[in-house]
């Protein structure tokens, strides 16, 4: 007769019945239900076609035709652990890799990588700062901190942060020189520098032609850092996000020229790829991070 034998998980029992010499005794150091480990030593009894205990008020005694599959039964113990070993090794090596602005990896971010790091010794975080936008489907990355006016794929696990907004800013001593503007439509006059790189939408380089004559934009940077360091100089007006200029803001280093134009305001999203989300280490660190980042955005 055939063997039908295919449940790798009864092994586990019949070798706990081997060794502790009773269904009950095994439940106990299996730490389930002594009619299940029965169970399954009859549907595995059925299943090869060999009679593997006696039984008798002393315990289950096992056969003749058990203890030659003793070590075999020892060998898939065996390799099983040797396998979930590995698993959590590979596991372990594979750090979650998460791409985002530069600005997006502040001091208040980093506390929160740390707190998760404390709390999962075992896993590694790898960042990814840059402009370019990574495809999270063809593996560049695991999760993606972005800010885009587009909707995502609908296969990547999408979170919403906060609805990002963003408007001009000046600086003190350009104020002092040529005044702010007080709307979008009081921008003649005034001269601008932006960002525009090649990687990127050119949302807001778009939206300055829409308002503004090409010669009023003097400088134009594909590095965001320069550009806004070329706004804190006075050289020029630039379009700037509320809540990274807001310590500036608050501390008069940078003024808001106007509210933001509804037409800037964009999606700060959380984007994880779904093969990524398999491991539950990400599952993990996406449940931990998300909730904390978003409250930095109230």
């Amino acid at each position: 007769m055939q063997s039908r034998f295919r449940n790798w998980s009864d092994v586990r029992n019949f070798l706990a019945v081997v060794r502790e010499g009773s269904t009950l005794a095994a439940s106990r150091k299996l730490g389930i239900a002594q009619p299940t480990v029965a169970r399954r030593i009859g549907a595995l009894e059925h299943e090869t076609g060999l009679a593997l205990f006696e039984h008798d008020t002393r315990g289950f005694r096992p056969t003749a035709a058990a203890r030659a599959l003793v070590p075999l039964a020892e060998a898939i113990e065996a390799a099983a652990e040797a396998f979930a070993a590995r698993t959590m090794d590979l596991a372990q090596a594979r750090p979650i890799r998460i791409t985002a602005f530069v600005s997006n990896f502040s001091p208040r971010v980093t506390d929160i990588l740390s707190e998760f790091s404390l709390s999962h010794p075992g896993v590694q975080v790898e960042f990814l700062p840059g402009v370019k936008p990574l495809d999270l489907l063809a593996g560049e990355a695991d999760i993606a901190l972005r800010i885009s006016r587009e909707t995502p794929d609908p296969s990547l696990i999408c979170r919403k942060i906060s609805s990002a907004r963003f408007t001009l800013f000046g600086a003190p001593s350009y104020a002092r020189g040529r005044g702010l503007p007080a709307s979008a439509a009081d921008l003649a006059g005034h001269v601008f520098v932006s960002f525009q790189s090649g990687d990127l939408p050119s949302l807001y380089q778009d939206w300055l032609l829409r308002h503004v004559a090409p010669e009023q934009i003097i400088m134009s940077f594909s590095e965001f850092g320069l550009m806004e360091a070329a706004v804190r100089m006075g050289q020029g007006l630039g379009i700037l996000n509320l809540r990274m200029a807001e310590a500036d803001e608050a501390a008069g280093r940078l003024l808001r020229c106007f509210e933001p134009p509804e037409d800037l305001t964009s999606e700060h999203l959380l984007l994880v790829s779904p093969e990524a989300y398999r491991r539950p280490e990400v599952r993990a660190f996406a449940k931990f991070f998300a909730p904390r980042y978003a409250a930095l955005f109230r």
